[in-house]
């Protein structure tokens, strides 16, 4: 009788495509793509794009951050002493919004959006209204941003990234 056989493991390299013409648009993320082209014209100048994780917000945000210069720093490292410096950076994807962020630091620096003309994209698991906020005036600055929602992939999305990924 003849063993069982071990398996083999490949660490293939994979580059990692995170430029617009990377990014595979269907009806779940048409919505979020459409506010990425609006800029400059986002109303309050800074919008939210929400979705599980996975769903292409980083991406998303990479496009946007090609696009305008801007910087990319995770809601953790968004703190009172630091505001001054983001603010200097004029653009600002601020990634990964949820609850235990030093919402103090996030407030400050969405009204120094309107005060200074910056722009930010937020990005978030989750709508603003669905995220545990404890500060209101916060909370309510959030819930009045653009809002794209990324839904989960639909079957022709799921098709095209199993083409590419097999192409790459």
């Amino acid at each position: 009788m003849v063993g069982l056989s071990r398996q083999l493991v490949f660490e293939l390299a994979h580059r990692e495509a995170l430029g617009l013409e990377d990014f595979l648009v269907s009806e779940s993320n048409a919505e979020a793509v459409a506010l990425i082209d609006r800029w400059p014209d986002w109303p309050a100048g800074a919008a939210v794009i929400a979705g599980p994780a996975g769903s292409g917000k980083s991406h998303l945000a990479n496009v946007w951050r090609a696009k305008t210069g801007a910087i990319i720093i995770d809601a953790d490292g968004v703190t009172e002493p630091k505001v001054p410096d983001l603010a200097d950076a004029r653009r600002l994807v601020v990634d990964n919004v949820r609850a235990g962020i030093d919402e103090q630091a996030l407030f400050h620096l969405l009204n120094l959006v309107k005060e200074e003309k910056l722009s930010i994209l937020i990005t978030a698991d989750k709508a603003p209204g669905d995220l545990a906020i404890a500060l209101p005036d916060l909370n309510s600055r959030l819930k009045a941003l653009p809002l794209a929602v990324i839904r989960p992939p639909d079957d022709a999305l799921l098709r095209a990234v199993l083409v590419k990924l097999f192409a790459d």
